[in-house]
């Protein structure tokens, strides 16, 4: 039994190759992030391995000979955690602690460790414990972080008994209900900042990636913030908005988010979907790459499809505008290849180093470009003695030309957004360009 105030500090990870599944990750890479999630916690990994199955075991998910050669290794290492880089069952993972006497940690699990600990404000708390509460729900399994504290202290091996169980089970789904509550309040806030946003004619721009693509550092460069930066996943989880201006000194709101990661747990991308609709509501999403890594296109694929699970419940599909980053760890070769590739691509990404700041003005170019085109050129006449529709049309749009007509009215052509334009013909319902004179 584990002491439920001392948490682990030495761990073995395992990442099971099962014969019968198709892998998107090759072994050695998915072996290798999950030894980087287990550092993230700041645990001291003293065994890493693969591990081939031909089949699993519905009671323990590995067989026999393997549970025995994980157990010497555990003994040998003096480990007294084991991570294991798959989904287990409520019954896979209590049989395993029972054959093994040590803590097991799933990766739905890890990641919910890992959260808990880095969420800093009051939404990341409430929404990192409305998916624990959900994971915890189906297993009523004991997690040996403070979480564990949280909730009093019974060991992890001795079974609390089936009245326990069933008041446990009770209490999770009355404090999962209140905690739903307190979010939706969140969500519907988030609602009425995006509305303000709107009526002030702020587009939203939201950085999305792969966890450690380079999303915060990049969020820094581009509005002098001084969001956490650490080589580590998941260094960033708090959500975190900040103004930058773009061309013509127009304003916009950058939103930096957390990282995706494959096989993202339902119960967090459930939790977080308050904080991720700002993904699915912006104006523009900025897909940050990790071009550097032998896995891009692999990450590309697990972030397309969390966005996609965004979308059928509810979300929009924003304009996407890949960036791909990291280009100073690349050899001149494969950067001419890469620039080779993006020029014949449809909507062609943007080569930068959020590192070095290389590309940046071209990824702001771009961006301010594409959030243009929301925009509509108007030709309308204004009268000598409408000083007041002139000046809003300088305020709230961009005045390509104005000219005076031989009555000495001002022939103006003008840029204005879908917003501007319906504010402009409530308040000068006159000056509405005639249908053959304009270019809406």
């Amino acid at each position: 039994m584990i002491p439920v105030d001392e948490a682990p500090q030495s761990a073995i990870v395992i990442h099971p190759v099962v014969r019968s599944e198709n892998r998107e990750l090759d072994p050695e890479n998915g072996l290798n992030e999950a030894v980087g999630l287990t550092l993230a916690l700041d645990l001291v990994v003293s065994h890493a391995q693969t591990l081939k199955i031909k089949k699993i075991i519905p009671a323990t998910f590995l067989g026999g000979g393997a549970i025995e050669q994980l157990k010497d290794n555990l003994q040998a290492e003096q480990a007294d955690l084991l991570i294991f880089n798959g989904q287990l069952t409520p019954v896979q993972q209590r049989n395993l602690e029972e054959r093994l006497h040590v803590k097991v940690l799933d990766r739905t699990g890890l990641i919910l460790e890992i959260f808990s600990k880095r969420a800093r404000t009051k939404e990341g708390r409430l929404q990192v414990e409305l998916a624990r509460i959900s994971y915890e729900r189906s297993r009523l399994v004991r997690t040996w972080t403070h979480l564990e504290r949280q909730r009093g202290g019974k060991g992890f091996l001795a079974g609390p008994g089936e009245r326990q169980i069933e008041s446990d089970r009770r209490a999770l789904s009355e404090k999962a209900i209140s905690l739903g509550r307190l979010l939706e309040k969140v969500r519907r806030t988030r609602q009425l900042h995006r509305q303000a946003r709107v009526k002030r004619d702020c587009p939203m721009i939201a950085l999305v990636g792969y966890t450690n693509a380079g999303k915060s550092t990049l969020f820094n460069q581009l509005t002098e913030a001084n969001v956490l930066v650490e080589d580590m996943l998941f260094a960033t989880l708090d959500p975190t908005i900040r103004e930058i201006i773009l061309e013509n000194n127009k304003e916009a709101v950058l939103s930096d988010t957390v990282g995706f990661i494959s096989n993202l747990p339902t119960e967090l991308i459930a939790a977080f979907r308050a904080t991720l609709e700002e993904v699915t509501q912006a104006d523009l999403i900025l897909h940050v790459r990790d071009i550097a890594s032998a896995q891009t296109l692999e990450q590309k694929q697990d972030v397309e499809s969390v966005l996609k699970k965004l979308k059928e419940e509810g979300g929009s599909e924003p304009k996407m505008l890949e960036v791909w980053n990291k280009i100073d760890l690349l050899s001149e070769e494969d950067l001419d290849y890469l620039r080779g590739k993006a020029k014949k691509m449809d909507m062609p990404p943007v080569l930068i180093s959020a590192e070095t700041g290389v590309g940046l003005d071209a990824l702001l170019e771009r961006v301010s470009g594409i959030l243009q085109t929301r925009e509509q050129t108007i030709e309308l006449v204004v009268p000598s003695n409408s000083g007041a529709a002139l000046s809003w049309l300088h305020t709230n749009g961009q005045v390509l030309s104005c000219e005076p007509d031989e009555f000495g009215d001002l022939a103006c052509v003008v840029k204005l957004n879908q917003i501007a334009v319906g504010r402009f013909q409530s308040a000068f319902p006159k000056l509405l360009p005639a249908p053959n004179n304009s270019r809406w």
